[in-house]
């Protein structure tokens, strides 16, 4: 057992106040609001709670407000559809009387059909990548306090990046990421539950795809960077363990307006897509933060993409 995997499936175990509506708690993982990852796979919870025998295969959310860490999330669900194949829910996250994120997620009853996919990329597997802990080992001194406690925290899941960046010098890079994760240790046999986490990882790592051309780290790119989700679409094409090794593979076409759009494959290490991802987020960063490179603020709503 392990006690960080432990608390965030207690996370996504959400307190049903009334029969649509659901709370839960957040966790601190070095932002100044709440993670969204979490938000989302909170959300897919208690969309699940109201579906019997379908599983979701798309959601589309749109990140409203800061959500505040001190304080319960309540969730509104809406039974909006109960098809004869599909079930619709729209998800209300609320917080001081006011909505913090909006979800909509579609279920359906599993059916045989045509099959096809994309090839995953041909990049080095995870046995002998380091995680980021290791890649971090010989540099830790040079950062600062700020970012230590939050670069070093244990956490559910590890991340082995194949072309990891030197976030003190990033350098301009193509706008291409490929980064194996999984959770820390085995998970129960339950498939809403592997569809929450996968909903929850999937907000890591993508949105810094946007920055890497730009020689960029919102780690490291000036006090003044605002990295930011905007909303956030992920479509789950077949089941999947997130305890076992899954290739994330992100590209981002295009950067333009303060906004950077990514979007990412999450394959099966023998080549299955399991899963797409599409996300668009705010990007700020002055003249003056591309000048004065200073360590960022890790306070940011998803600061490690």
């Amino acid at each position: 057992m392990n006690p960080v995997r432990d608390d965030l499936i207690h996370l996504l175990k959400l307190e049903r106040i009334e029969e649509n509506i659901f709370r839960g708690d957040s966790r601190d993982i070095g932002s100044a609001q709440v993670f969204g990852g979490q938000v989302v796979a909170q959300a897919l919870s208690a969309a699940h709670n109201t579906v019997d025998d379908r599983v979701a295969h798309s959601l589309h959310a749109y990140f409203l407000r800061r959500g505040d860490m001190e304080a319960p999330i309540v969730y509104e669900v809406d039974r909006s559809r109960d098809g004869g194949s599909f079930s619709v829910r729209r998800v209300v996250a609320i917080q001081h009387g006011r909505p913090i994120f909006n979800l909509a997620a579609s279920f359906h009853k599993q059916e045989d059909g045509l099959e096809h996919q994309d090839k995953m990329p041909d990049v080095e597997g995870p046995e002998t990548l380091k995680n980021v802990p290791e890649l971090l080992s010989g540099i830790i001194d040079k950062i600062p306090k700020k970012l230590k406690k939050f670069l070093t925290n244990e956490r559910p899941f590890e991340f082995r990046p194949v072309q990891p960046i030197d976030i003190l010098n990033p350098g301009v890079l193509p706008p291409v990421n490929h980064v194996w994760m999984k959770a820390v240790s085995e998970l129960p046999n339950d498939d809403h539950l592997h569809q929450c986490l996968l909903a929850y990882v999937s907000d890591f790592q993508l949105l810094g795809t946007s920055l890497r051309p730009h020689g960029i780290s919102n780690l490291f790119g000036g006090d003044s960077i605002q990295v930011a989700s905007l909303d956030h679409a992920l479509w789950f094409h077949r089941n999947c363990r997130v305890d076992e090794w899954l290739l994330y593979a992100s590209e981002s076409p295009n950067a333009s307006g303060s906004r950077g759009f990514a979007r990412g494959q999450i394959f099966k290490q023998d080549g299955t897509l399991v899963a797409s991802v599409v996300q668009e987020g705010l990007i700020r960063v002055p003249d003056s933060g591309r000048k004065n490179r200073s360590p960022a603020d890790p306070r940011l709503h998803n600061p490690i993409h």
